[in-house]
């Protein structure tokens, strides 16, 4: 979407939005074997895999894993942080349709892991109580790297910072989904359930799975 383009109202948006339904609904009877699908998955699902990604407008999950309708179970929140709803999510999914992979998918240059990365470098900055939560869910990943910058006197690069750690930022939420709920913990220790991270980046349209 351009500038030209972009809706400059929220009631804008909304009719974009009604337009682009009505075209979708149009288009449920073309020869398009994801739209022949459709009819199949009113009754049920059968997700290959749930992806827990950041909400960033810029990581489409079904476009950037190119999956159809019904192929993946998605949880979208800033920064890809695990809290009880996140949790929760993956267990429903996991267990109502055996579900066998959980991919964690951050992205280069997210915004929350930034947010957080200012926060420690200018503890000065202030955010919303509700924003805050999603950067104190990703501050002990980040704090860990910064520690070690400034411990070993090093001048703190804060690209740098953030692109190490969205990584650890993705590790941390692997773990915490392995070892945050019983159902997810026996699900993986018995096989039946695997757990992985990842990285989009933003520039090459590039998945690189991380070492557990």
């Amino acid at each position: 979407m351009t500038a030209n383009t972009r809706p400059k109202t929220g009631q804008e948006a909304l009719e974009l939005l009604k337009e682009g339904n009505t075209r979708y609904v149009d288009s449920l009877n073309n020869s398009d074997p994801m739209m022949q699908k459709r009819p199949e998955l009113v009754k049920d699902q059968d997700p290959l895999a749930i992806i827990l990604g950041c909400s960033d407008a810029r990581v489409p999950v079904e476009i950037v894993f190119d999956q159809g309708l019904g192929d993946l179970f998605v949880i979208r929140v800033a920064g890809n942080v695990v809290a009880p709803s996140q949790i929760g999510s993956v267990e429903f999914a996991a267990e109502a349709f055996g579900t066998q992979l959980v991919v964690v998918l951050g992205h280069s240059q997210c915004g929350a892991v930034t947010a957080c990365v200012e926060a420690l470098i200018n503890p000065d900055q202030h955010y919303s109580p509700n924003l805050q939560s999603i950067v104190d869910r990703i501050r002990p990943s980040v704090y860990n790297l910064h520690e070690l910058a400034t411990a070993n006197g090093q001048d703190i690069d804060a690209d740098q910072l953030v692109d190490r750690s969205i990584r650890a930022n993705v590790r941390m939420s692997v773990s915490q989904l392995k070892h945050g709920s019983r159902i997810l913990e026996d699900l993986s220790n018995s096989g039946q359930l695997l757990i992985v991270g990842a990285e989009y980046d933003l520039e090459t349209g590039k998945v690189r799975f991380l070492d557990s």
